[in-house]
């Protein structure tokens, strides 16, 4: 592939909104940083949501329109990661996640920390871990979990127990990033010690 087509799918669509969902991230934290009120928190849960909306649409679109990219598979979970990784960080600070919560958080944010590595040195060994169904439903269960709590304090007032059922999903989400990540794990030592 010559360098005017390795450009032209830099700036794709799917790429775009890749960016579009990095840029979101700092936005949501500044939002939630030195905003106040309920506005505060409406606004950070739709940027959340178009930001889960366009993980959803990058992919979708890369592969209908044939435009998947090396660029687009490096910075697609580099996003994703950002985005959950800020999201929970913020949402502790704002004492929306606290008590024993925190360590359904910890357990999210050491799993991607985990997973990235073992990425990176699986990627090294050329061997792949390919990303199973359960993976895809702790991540859509994680994304739901983040926007009820963003949403809570908030959305209490028209749906009363809202931050409740976020607290809960995200226990969910944790356990599941518990059983995927052993995935990861498991090959990352057979490479690690067997090779």
């Amino acid at each position: 592939m010559d360098h005017v087509a390795h450009r032209s799918l830099s700036m794709s669509l799917p790429n775009i909104l890749t960016y579009g969902r990095i840029a979101a991230v700092p936005v949501l934290a500044g939002v939630l940083f030195f905003g106040t009120g309920e506005t505060s928190r409406w606004l950070a849960f739709a940027i959340f949501a178009a930001a889960c909306v366009t993980d959803w649409l990058d992919g979708y679109l890369a592969r209908i329109w044939e435009q998947q990219s090396n660029l687009g598979r490096m910075l697609d979970p580099i996003a994703d990661k950002l985005l959950v990784g800020v999201t929970l960080l913020m949402l502790v600070s704002t004492g929306t996640i606290g008590g024993w919560s925190i360590w359904a958080a910890i357990t999210i944010l050491s799993r991607e920390i985990l997973v990235s590595g073992l990425r990176e040195f699986l990627a090294e060994l050329n061997v792949k871990v390919h990303v199973t169904q359960l993976a895809k439903w702790k991540t859509a269960v994680q994304f739901v979990a983040l926007a009820l709590l963003l949403a809570g304090p908030a959305a209490e007032r028209v749906i009363p127990g809202t931050t409740e059922t976020g607290v809960v999903l995200l226990w969910i989400a944790a356990l599941l990033t518990l059983v995927t990540g052993y995935d990861y794990l498991k090959a990352g030592i057979r490479h690690a010690i067997y090779r």
